[in-house]
C-alpha cells in the first residue's frame, strides 16, 4: 500500500472511531423509561423535518399529538393535527416488561415489551425529508390492530377570555372568537383529516383594518389566505371500523377507527401531511397524494433519514462528565439535556416557520402545565403566532456555535418574508424609508392585534404599540441582523441576500429619528452630530429611553460587521451610506453607582417596566465588553454593582445571566446558573422546562441555558480562541463546537487537563488560549 493510501486509511479509521466514541457517549443521553405514563404530560417527543410528535404509552394505548410548523387557523391559533391512538390485541402493554427509548442518534422512539416471552416492538420515526410519520409494529405472535384519529374540532367552537392567548387576539377579543371545524372522514380505509382557513374575515383582516393598513393590504404577506393543512392516515389490511366519542382530560373528542381484517406479526402505519395555500381541496389533495408517494421507498427514506441524523450529531456535541456519569449529578444532567433541547430543535430543521419560543413542536394539554387552563391540547400561552423577539433570539443564537445553518434559515426565512410588509407599513406611518419591525411580531408581519391597542388612540403615533411593554421597542430585530452576519464567519455562507433587509432595518433607526428630531427641533441630529434615539426602549424594561444601550451597541454592531463582510457585495454608495451613519451612531452611556463606573441601560429613562438588564447587552450578544477587550472593568462593575442588574439576576426562562457570567469569565456563578437552568425540568422529560414567563417546554429557557453552557467552553475575539473560559477545573468535558473563521474545536478536558484538543482548520491550532488553570 502507498503512503497516500495508507495515510487515507488512517484517516478512515480514526473517523470511524471517533463517530463510534460519539455515538456511545450519545447513547448515555437517550431517555429510557421503563413504566407507561399517565397522562400527556409525561410524553416523550419525536420529529424530523418540521414535524413533532408527543408520544406516550397510556393504560394499554400508545397515544401521540401530531404537531407542524405553519398550521395556522383563521384566528392564528398553531393547531395540532390531532392524536393518534394505536391498540393491539391481545395487548402487550398489560403486563410484563415495558421499555421505551428515545433513540437520540438515530432520531426515533423505539418501545419494547416482553410478555409471557413474546416480544412486541414499535418504532415510530418522521422522515427528515417528506411530510410522513411512520409506526412499525412487530410482533413475536399474530395478533390484530386498530388505529384511530382523534380530532377535538369535529364541531364549531367559541374562543373566550383567556382561551384566546393560543391566537392572535388575546386579550384583543371583543366577543367570543370562533373556531371552525376541521374536516375528517374514511378515505379508501384510511382517514382523512384537514383544516380549510374560511374565506371570510379573519385576523389578518382584521389586524390590517385596525393598523391603517387597508389600501395597501393587496401588497401584504398574507399567509392565511386559503390555507389547508391536515393529512391522510393508513395501515396494511386496515378496514374502516367505525366513529366514537370520548373525554381526555378536559378536552371532548370523537374518534375514526380503522381495523385490522386479521392478525399479523408486522404492522405498518403511516400518515402523510401537507400544507398549502390552495383555492380548492382539490387542488389541496393533489398535493397530500403527491406528499405520500415517498411511503412506497420507506426503506430508502429511512436511512436517508438515520444519514441526516448522525451527520447532525457528528457536526457538534457536549458531554460532561461521561466517565463518571451520576444521573442525580446537575452537571451531568445539564450535558444530557443540551442533547435533548439541540434534538427537539432539530425536528424544525426544516419549517415554514421559526421554532416558537413557547413550546416549540411539543405543547400538550395545558392543565397539565397550569390547572387553571383547562383548554384543548392547541393551547399555548402567548399565542401560537406571535415571534415575541427578545424570546425568539435566543432559540436561534445556539445553532451558530452548533454549527446548525440549516436550523437557523427558519428564522432567518421568516424576517425576509415579512420584509415588505415592514417597510409598507413603516412608509405609510412616517413617510421615510427603512423596516421598522415591533417585538410582538405576528407571522404576517404586524404588530399583534392585542399588543397594538384594541383601543389604540387617535393622538398616538399609529406606527407605535399602545402597550407600556412595547411602546418603542424595535431594536431586538438588529440581534437577527447580526445573527445572519455571523453566518459568513462561523459557516462560510454568502451573506448578500441578507444584505437588503439589514439595510432597511439599519435605514429606519438611521431616518426614523432624524425624522422625529427634525420634526421636534427643526434639527436632524444633536449638537455632536449624533442621532437621538428618543423615545426609545431598552429591552420591555427601561422605557421612554434615550440613547438605548442595546439600540446603540446593535446598531454600531451591526453596520461595522456588514462593511466588514467579504460577501456583503456592497456598493461604494452603500459603503459611503453606511460609514455616515457609523459616525452618527451615539456613544454608549455610563453611570456610576457605589463610586463604579458601569454601563447604563440608556442615557436617560422614565420608568422601569420589566426584569431585563439590557444594559449587559454589549457583553452578550454584541462581545463589546468580554475577557481580553477593553473596558472589562466596566463590565464587571455593572455585574457586581449595578443594582437593578443583581435585583433581575436568575436561572428561569429567558434570563441571560448565565451567558453574562461566561462571557465574563466568572467561572463559579457561570456554571452555577447555567447548571440551574440546565438541569432535569422536574417534568418525566427531563428538558421539558418551564413554563417560566411563557409556556412549557420553554425553549428560550433552553436556548439561555445552552448559549451559557458554549461560552463556558469556548469564545473568540479576533485571532484568539478562548478554550474554556469559564470552566470549573472539577468537571470533565468532550466537546465539538464551532467558532469564527470556519473553525471547529474539539477538545477532551479529564481531571484537570486537557488530554484532546482537534481544531480544524489545523492552522487555527496556534491562535487557541489555553485554560489559565
Amino acid at each position: 500500500m502507498n503512503k497516500k493510501l495508507l495515510l487515507l486509511s488512517c484517516i478512515f479509521v480514526l473517523g470511524l472511531s471517533h463517530a463510534f466514541a460519539q455515538s456511545n457517549q450519545l447513547t448515555q443521553n437517550n431517555i429510557v423509561w421503563h413504566s407507561p405514563s399517565t397522562n400527556s404530560g409525561e410524553s416523550m417527543p419525536v420529529g424530523g423535518g418540521d414535524i413533532g410528535l408527543n408520544v406516550w404509552v397510556e393504560k394499554g394505548d400508545l397515544l401521540f399529538y401530531i404537531a407542524r410548523s405553519g398550521n395556522y387557523d383563521e384566528n392564528n391559533a398553531l393547531l395540532k393535527l390531532g392524536r393518534v391512538r394505536i391498540k393491539l390485541s391481545s395487548n402487550p402493554f398489560e403486563g410484563g416488561s415495558f421499555k421505551q427509548t428515545l433513540n437520540l442518534y438515530d432520531g426515533c422512539i423505539d418501545i419494547e415489551t416482553k410478555k409471557a416471552g413474546i416480544t412486541t416492538t414499535i418504532k415510530v420515526w418522521v422522515d427528515v425529508f417528506s411530510p410522513n410519520i411512520h409506526v412499525k409494529v412487530l410482533s413475536g405472535v399474530p395478533v390484530s390492530a386498530a388505529i384511530a384519529y382523534e380530532n377535538w374540532q369535529y364541531l364549531d367552537t367559541q374562543k373566550s377570555g383567556l382561551e384566546n392567548n393560543e391566537n392572535g387576539f388575546k386579550f384583543g377579543a371583543t366577543k367570543p372568537i370562533k373556531g371552525y371545524r376541521d374536516s375528517v372522514r374514511f378515505d379508501n380505509n384510511g382517514i382523512l383529516f384537514y383544516h380549510q382557513n374560511k374565506g371570510d374575515e379573519n385576523i389578518f383582516d382584521l389586524t390590517v383594518k385596525q393598523q391603517g393598513l387597508e389600501a395597501e393590504k393587496a401588497q401584504l404577506f398574507n399567509p392565511l389566505k386559503n390555507l389547508i393543512f391536515g393529512g391522510m392516515l393508513k395501515g396494511n389490511d386496515m378496514c374502516a371500523a367505525g366513529t366514537y366519542s370520548g373525554k381526555y382530560l378536559n378536552t371532548i373528542y370523537k374518534g375514526w377507527k380503522i381495523s385490522s381484517t386479521g392478525k399479523h406479526t408486522t404492522y405498518n402505519f403511516d400518515i402523510t401531511l401537507h400544507t398549502r395555500q390552495q383555492p380548492t381541496v382539490a387542488a389541496w389533495l393533489k398535493g397530500l397524494n403527491q406528499a405520500g408517494q415517498t411511503i412506497a421507498q420507506a426503506t430508502k427514506a429511512r436511512q436517508a433519514t438515520l444519514n441526516w441524523w448522525h451527520r447532525f450529531w457528528d457536526r457538534s456535541f457536549v458531554h460532561i462528565n461521561t466517565a463518571k456519569a451520576d444521573t442525580a449529578d446537575v452537571a451531568w444532567q445539564s450535558g444530557r439535556n443540551y442533547q435533548l433541547f439541540r434534538y427537539m430543535l432539530a425536528c424544525n430543521a426544516f419549517g415554514s416557520y421559526p421554532t416558537k419560543f413557547n413550546g416549540g413542536l411539543f405543547t400538550y394539554d395545558p392543565a397539565l402545565v397550569n390547572t387553571t387552563m383547562p383548554y384543548t391540547p392547541d393551547f399555548r400561552n402567548w399565542g401560537g403566532s406571535i415571534f415575541t423577539a427578545q424570546n425568539q433570539r435566543l432559540v436561534y443564537f445556539p445553532m451558530l456555535k452548533n454549527g446548525d445553518g440549516d436550523l437557523l434559515q427558519p428564522e432567518f426565512d421568516f424576517y425576509l418574508r415579512i420584509l415588505k410588509t415592514a417597510e409598507i407599513a413603516t412608509r405609510k406611518y412616517w413617510g421615510h424609508g427603512g423596516a421598522r419591525f415591533p417585538e410582538q411580531i405576528e407571522n404576517f408581519g404586524l404588530s399583534d392585534l392585542a399588543e397594538y391597542g384594541i383601543n389604540h388612540p387617535a393622538t398616538l403615533d399609529p406606527g407605535v404599540d399602545d402597550n407600556r411593554w412595547l411602546e418603542y421597542h424595535w431594536e431586538t430585530v438588529l440581534e437577527f441582523c447580526y445573527m445572519m452576519l455571523q453566518t459568513e464567519s462561523y459557516a462560510g455562507k454568502d451573506v448578500s441576500k441578507y444584505v437588503p433587509f439589514i439595510e432597511s432595518c439599519v435605514d429606519f433607526f438611521d431616518q426614523h429619528y432624524q425624522y422625529l428630531a427634525q420634526r421636534a427641533t427643526g434639527k436632524p441630529l444633536d449638537g455632536e452630530g449624533h442621532l437621538i434615539l428618543f423615545p426609545g426602549s431598552a429591552g420591555e424594561t427601561f422605557k421612554m429611553a434615550n440613547n438605548s444601550t442595546p439600540t446603540v451597541a446593535g446598531l454600531r454592531t451591526v453596520v461595522a460587521m456588514l462593511m466588514n463582510a467579504k460577501t456583503a457585495g456592497l456598493s461604494a454608495k452603500q459603503r459611503e451610506k453606511f460609514s455616515g451613519i457609523l459616525k452618527r451612531i451615539p456613544p454608549i452611556s455610563y453611570q456610576t453607582i457605589a463610586g463604579h463606573t458601569t454601563i447604563a441601560p440608556a442615557k436617560s429613562w422614565e420608568r422601569v417596566n420589566n426584569e431585563e438588564s439590557p444594559q449587559l447587552y454589549p457583553i452578550y450578544p454584541y462581545g463589546i465588553f468580554g475577557i481580553d477587550r477593553p473596558g472589562l472593568d466596566t463590565a464587571l462593575n455593572t455585574w457586581k454593582y449595578d443594582t437593578t442588574v443583581v435585583k433581575f439576576r436568575s436561572h428561569i426562562g429567558w434570563k441571560q445571566d448565565n451567558i453574562i457570567a461566561a462571557r465574563l469569565g466568572l467561572t463559579d456563578e457561570a456554571s452555577r446558573v447555567t447548571f440551574l437552568k440546565l438541569k432535569n425540568s422536574g417534568r418525566r422529560f427531563p428538558a421539558f422546562w418551564g413554563p417560566g414567563f411563557d409556556w412549557t417546554p420553554d425553549h428560550n429557557w433552553g436556548g439561555s441555558g445552552m448559549i451559557g453552557l458554549q461560552e463556558m467552553l469556548l469564545q473568540s475575539n479576533g485571532d484568539k480562541i478562548y478554550l474554556l473560559p469559564a470552566w470549573p477545573k472539577n468537571l470533565d468535558v468532550h466537546f465539538k463546537l464551532h467558532t469564527d473563521k470556519q473553525t471547529t474545536v474539539e477538545c477532551t478536558f479529564t481531571n484537570g487537563k486537557v488530554t484532546q484538543l482537534l481544531v480544524l482548520p489545523a492552522s487555527r491550532r496556534k491562535d487557541v488560549v489555553m485554560p489559565g488553570y
